[in-house]
């Protein structure tokens, strides 16, 4: 029994060393260090990848990333709050240009129609000159070609004064009005009626719309 014994154990013993020793050589084979290794660079490369993405995010372009939104919206860009400052100024310049032109053009107006009046008002002494020599003018002259010659005159300047817009001013007959005539003389006359223009002793005349010289008149009651 015991020599049975010893060599049952004997065997295990052999069994087991075989088992290590085989162990050992799979452990040592170069197939084995290779697949240990290729492990090893896999974990390694995928622990450097994600370290690689990490940085990637934390170093990214940041003229890239998409334009902040404000508090209502979008944020506005600066290329265009620079248009709508010049077009701003552009159209300020367009007004102040077109209230210069307006302000040139009404003050040349009013500076011919000065002009115009103060010619007007050296020739309607002329006028009245005429007006007092055919009027006083001898009965033997009238009809005469100096008589005919005069009065041909004086209407062809009335004629050119009428066309620029010189007009004689309505007196005998009219209403008093103070923004036409000047009244100069009163006198009692029961045929007219009261305030109404019974004599014009001097004519007055308009340029379009503004008095050149007031009618000189004689009011009634």
């Amino acid at each position: 029994m015991n020599e049975e014994n010893r060599k049952e154990d004997g065997l295990e013993r052999e069994e087991a060393m075989a088992e290590e020793c085989s162990d050992t050589e799979l452990s040592d084979s170069p197939e084995a260090e290779q697949e240990q290794k290729d492990q090893a660079d896999s974990q390694d490369h995928a622990e450097g990848g994600d370290a690689g993405e990490e940085e990637q995010e934390g170093t990214k372009d940041p003229s890239k990333e998409p334009a902040k939104k404000g508090f209502f919206g979008k944020k506005k860009d600066p290329k265009d709050t620079q248009i709508e400052e010049l077009t701003d100024r552009v159209r300020r310049t367009m007004a102040e240009f077109d209230n210069f032109r307006k302000r040139s053009e009404k003050e040349k107006s009013a500076m011919f129609e000065i002009g115009a009046k103060d010619i007007i008002e050296r020739i309607l002494p002329v006028i009245d000159n005429f007006e007092r020599g055919l009027s006083s003018m001898p009965e033997d002259v009238k009809g005469s070609s100096f008589a005919e010659g005069m009065e041909m005159i004086y209407k062809q300047l009335l004629k050119n004064l009428e066309e620029a817009g010189v007009k004689p001013i309505e007196a005998v007959g009219q209403p008093f009005d103070p923004n036409f005539h000047n009244a100069v003389m009163h006198v009692e006359d029961e045929s007219l009626g009261e305030n109404v223009v019974a004599l014009e002793l001097q004519k007055g005349y308009m340029y379009r719309d503004s008095v050149v010289r007031h009618s000189m008149v004689q009011v009634a009651n």
